[in-house]
């Protein structure tokens, strides 16, 4: 028996520990805890999911995972704390033939649109108006690269026949019609790019990226997408304190 078999019929004990809202028990802004909700949920395991206040952040959540916040996992008892060797760890333990291999086929699809958020980040915080144009067009041009990527058909939609190989790809997600590990990574961290710029900036993805607009618009049909994000009203009072007002 190796390694990655846990057991023949039952899954494996697994509880999630995600941050909380404002209200202290529903799901808070984390696109790292909706990283790996997302995950788990495509996975099609039994898990359990318990939001921590971190204001009131409990005695045994301290001595289970001490000076951590979360997300964290536990595995069979196991207690796991960074976020990419949960991925990894995940991706090795719940493997085929019981669950499904969510690791992208494209590398490309891995590190798509991953220069997004740091330039998101940088426009919200911004408080110079005369800086305001220029980081916009900076991001505007991280979508340029994203939508390119998701407007060319990638190898595995012409080898199957889906797509002739001539004009745009017409995929719902960034390595296929399924979501895989770098969708979980890329899209709730684009969801919150969306939602707080349009808030603090009042920034539209522009309509010319179609590509963009397929993606999220796909995204947002499936459960494991939409069930695991955080409220809008979270991710904009999460980022009341960050995103800076523009001095006149």
């Amino acid at each position: 028996m190796t390694d990655t078999v846990v057991g023949e019929d039952k899954d494996p004990d697994i509880e999630l520990f995600v941050k909380a809202g404002s209200d202290g028990e529903s799901i808070g802004n984390c696109p790292f805890s909706q990283r790996l909700f997302m995950i788990l949920w495509l996975k099609g395991v039994v898990f359990n999911v318990t939001t921590v206040d971190l204001k009131r952040k409990p005695a045994d959540l301290h001595k289970l995972a001490p000076g951590t916040h979360p997300p964290f996992l536990t595995f069979e008892g196991n207690v796991l704390t960074d976020v990419n060797k949960i991925e990894e760890y995940l991706e090795e333990m719940l493997a085929p033939p019981k669950y499904p291999k969510l690791a992208p086929k494209n590398r490309e699809s891995s590190v798509a649109g991953n220069d997004i958020f740091a330039r998101f980040s940088a426009y919200v915080k911004n408080t110079r108006p005369e800086k305001n144009r220029s980081l916009e067009k900076s991001l505007n041009k991280a979508l340029a690269k994203l939508d390119e990527y998701l407007m060319r058909p990638v190898p595995d939609e012409v080898q199957s026949g889906r797509h002739s190989g001539e004009g745009p790809s017409t995929r719902r997600y960034l390595d296929g019609d399924e979501l895989t590990l770098a969708d979980c990574n890329l899209l709730p961290k684009l969801h919150v790019f969306k939602v707080v710029s349009k808030k603090y900036r009042n920034y539209d993805i522009p309509s010319e990226f179609k590509g963009v607009w397929r993606y999220l618009d796909n995204a947002y049909k499936r459960d494991e997408f939409t069930n695991t994000c955080a409220a809008d009203v979270e991710i904009e009072l999460a980022y009341q304190a960050v995103a800076k007002r523009l001095e006149k």
